[in-house]
C-alpha cells in the first residue's frame, strides 16, 4: 500500500520540493543498491508532515539498523552483505542530514556517520579502496575515495567523479562505482568540501577558480603506479558543472569528459545579453570562456533530460552554434518516453549512467580484465 502522502507521481509531500526530490533520489538509489524500496516506503508511512525532526529521526534510525547489520555480517565474514548494508546506511545517513541547516550539529554527526560507513565499505572491498587527501587551497585539501579496478594489478583506465559545489562524494559509491567496476575502470570519487563542514561551501562559492581543483587531482593521479595516465576521464555529476568544463580547457591530460560543456555559462551569457539589450554578447562578462567555444581537444559528452531546467531545444541550439564544427562535443537528450528525462536524470540515473560509462569505455578503451 502506497502511503497517503505519496502522490501518483511518487512525489512525497508536494509542499516540500526538497523533501520530495530527496525521496525520489532514495527510491531511484534502490536500483544501484543505495536503498531498498520497501524500507523507503516504510519510512514514508512513519513520517510526520511538516516535521523535519521526524524526517531526520526516521532516516537516522534506519541508517543505524543497516549499519548494525553490516557490522554483524562483517564479523561473520559475509563481505558482500556487509558492503551492501554499509552502502544503504551511508545513503540513509545522508538523507537524515539533508533538511538540517549547515550549522546544525545533528547534520555534522550524520555526515560523520555517513563517512565512517563509506570507509568501512572501502575496507571490505577486494581490492580494498582507500581514502586519499589531495592538496588544493591553502588550508583546504580535497578528500577522495580511490577504488582500484577489479583486476587489482597493472595500470587501469580511471574515471574521476565529482559533483557540483556542496555535493558530497559518498553517493557515488553506490551510484557510479558499479558502472566503473563492470568496465574494469578504477574510480576516484571526490567533492570540493574535503573534510570540512557543509557551511564551508559559502566560502568556496565566493571563489572564481573552482576549476583549479582538477589539475591538482591530475597531479595526484600522475604519481600513482596503478593508473594508466593516458586514459583518465572525468564525470561532473549533476547540473551546475561548468567549473569542470572550464577545467577541461586548462587540463590537456584528460582523455574524456562528461560535463555540461559550459552550457550553463553560455546560457547565463545569453540571458544577460538579452536582459541588458546587448547585441554583442562578447562584452557580457562571464568568469571564463565556455568549453564549446574553445579549441579543447578533449572529447566531451553532455547529457540532459528533456524535462530539466534547460530545455532540450535551447541546449541543442547552444551546442550547434557554439562548437564551431567540432565533432567531439556530443549532446545526448533523454526523453520522457525512455525515462531519465528529469533534471540530472533524477527519475532514472541508472539509464543515464549506462550511456555515460559506455561512452567513456569507447573513449578510454576497455580494460584487459573485468569481473
Amino acid at each position: 500500500m502506497i502511503p497517503a502522502c505519496l502522490s501518483d507521481d511518487w512525489i512525497l509531500c508536494p509542499e516540500r520540493e526538497d523533501i520530495s526530490a530527496e525521496f525520489t533520489r532514495l527510491l531511484t538509489a534502490a536500483q544501484e543498491g543505495g536503498a531498498t524500496i520497501a524500507e523507503c516506503l516504510m519510512i514514508a508511512r512513519q513520517l510526520k508532515r511538516g516535521d523535519d525532526r521526524s524526517w531526520h529521526r526516521e532516516w537516522k534510525k534506519l541508517a543505524q539498523a543497516n549499519r548494525h547489520r553490516a557490522e554483524a555480517a562483517f564479523a561473520e565474514g559475509h563481505m558482500a552483505s556487509a558492503q551492501r548494508n554499509w552502502l544503504r546506511a551511508m545513503n540513509y545517513y545522508g538523507a537524515a542530514a539533508m533538511p538540517l541547516e549547515p550549522d546544525d550539529e545533528r547534520r555534522w554527526v550524520a555526515v560523520l556517520a555517513m563517512q565512517e560507513c563509506a570507509r568501512r565499505y572501502l575496507s571490505a572491498r577486494s581490492p580494498a579502496g582507500e581514502v586519499v587527501t589531495i592538496p588544493w587551497l591553502d588550508g583546504h585539501a580535497l578528500q577522495g575515495y580511490f577504488l582500484p579496478a577489479p583486476s587489482g594489478s597493472g595500470r587501469a583506465p580511471t574515471v574521476i567523479c565529482i559533483g557540483e559545489p556542496g555535493h558530497r562524494k559518498e553517493e557515488f559509491l553506490h551510484k557510479l562505482v558499479p558502472h566503473a567496476r563492470e568496465r574494469g575502470f578504477s574510480m576516484l570519487a571526490l567533492d570540493l568540501l574535503g573534510d570540512q563542514r557543509d557551511d564551508v561551501i559559502d566560502e568556496l562559492l565566493r571563489r572564481g577558480d573552482l576549476e583549479s581543483a582538477i589539475p591538482c587531482v591530475m597531479d595526484y593521479l600522475e604519481t600513482r603506479g596503478d593508473i594508466d595516465f593516458a586514459r583518465v576521464g572525468i564525470i561532473a555529476d549533476g547540473w551546475g558543472s561548468s567549473f569542470v568544463a572550464r577545467a577541461v580547457l586548462q587540463e590537456p591530460r584528460l582523455a574524456a569528459a562528461v560535463c555540461d560543456g559550459g552550457l550553463w555559462d553560455l546560457h547565463e551569457r545569453a540571458f544577460f545579453a538579452s536582459r541588458f539589450a546587448m547585441s554583442d554578447v562578447t562584452i557580457v562578462p562571464v568568469p571564463h570562456a565556455p568549453l564549446m567555444a574553445s579549441s579543447a581537444d578533449c572529447p566531451v559528452l553532455i547529457t540532459l533530460g528533456e524535462d530539466g531546467w534547460l530545455k532540450a531545444d535551447r541546449a541543442r541550439q547552444i551546442v550547434e552554434s557554439s562548437r564551431l564544427g567540432s565533432s567531439d562535443v556530443i549532446l545526448k537528450v533523454f526523453t520522457s518516453a525512455e525515462t531519465g528525462a528529469a533534471q540530472a536524470h533524477a527519475d532514472n540515473p541508472s539509464l543515464a549512467n549506462e550511456y555515460i560509462f559506455d561512452w567513456l569505455e569507447s573513449r578510454l578503451g576497455a580494460a584487459t580484465r573485468r569481473i
